[in-house]
């Protein structure tokens, strides 16, 4: 006996279809469905002022998409290593259906996406291809992805975290959960060359506080000159008027008792 589908499980099977039909630079071995990443409500209606920095953002999702779905696919086919097929294959997959988000808001918003790789992520797909065996292939594969994921990570949460435009903060949260994911799958190889990532910038000097304190004034104050802008003159007469207030109010209280 053949068991029914739904109408809603026949819909969901052909968008995912089509989604890999046109996949960047080829289509995404695909083993299982993609989970998309909630948006939680958020309004995507493409209202609000789209600030240079957006645009990029936009632009770099599509660029990612392009190198790291032909990277993945390279997984599968050149690795030996089952773990490492399993993660090109999830991340190529990921990129297919983020890549559709992408595009989507690109075109709501009227912004020209590029079809190719820029020359870095070219160079990159050139050292996967050229890789002498399979375990150099997985090292330059997993190091190379780790670093990206690793620097556009913390550029997602500036996007999210201030642009003036609904589609752009939806496709940022979005993106910014793939990134998070794809980060994990990388690192869960075991092979990260972590101390070939880049550190982050140092903290700011503590005692500071929130405002930067002026090296003029801490050489005046440590010389015991006056502060930078403000005259001994003018420090003077308000101590000084500052002076007859206070002996004004004193004489008031003593004459009210």
């Amino acid at each position: 006996m053949r068991t029914r589908r739904s109408p809603r499980w026949l819909v969901g099977t052909l968008a995912l279809s089509l989604a890999f039909m046109v996949a960047p630079a080829g289509v995404a071995h695909a083993a299982e469905p993609v989970p998309v990443p909630q948006t939680s409500g958020l309004p995507n209606k493409g209202i609000g002022t789209i600030s240079a920095a957006d645009r990029d953002f936009v632009i770099k999702v599509r660029l990612a998409g392009l190198w790291e779905v032909p990277a993945g696919n390279m997984a599968v086919e050149k690795s030996n290593n089952a773990a490492i097929k399993k993660i090109g294959q999830s991340i190529a997959a990921q990129h297919v259906a983020l890549d559709s988000l992408d595009r989507t808001a690109a075109k709501k918003l009227g912004i020209s996406l590029p079809n190719q790789p820029n020359g870095d992520q070219q160079l990159w797909l050139n050292e996967m291809r050229t890789a002498a065996t399979p375990e150099q292939f997985d090292q330059i594969f997993i190091d190379r992805l780790r670093s990206a994921h690793g620097k556009i990570f913390p550029a997602i949460a500036t996007i999210r975290a201030t642009t003036r435009n609904d589609t752009v903060r939806a496709l940022a949260q979005q993106t910014n959960q793939f990134v998070a994911t794809h980060m994990t799958l990388l690192e869960s190889s075991g092979i990260v060359d972590y101390a070939a990532l880049p550190t982050a910038p140092a903290p700011a000097a503590a005692g500071q506080g929130p405002v930067p304190i002026d090296n003029q004034m801490l050489v005046a104050a440590t010389n015991g000159d006056s502060i930078p802008g403000l005259s001994n003159t003018v420090i003077l007469l308000v101590l000084a008027a500052a002076l007859v207030v206070g002996v004004v109010t004193t004489m008031r209280i003593f004459r009210a008792r």
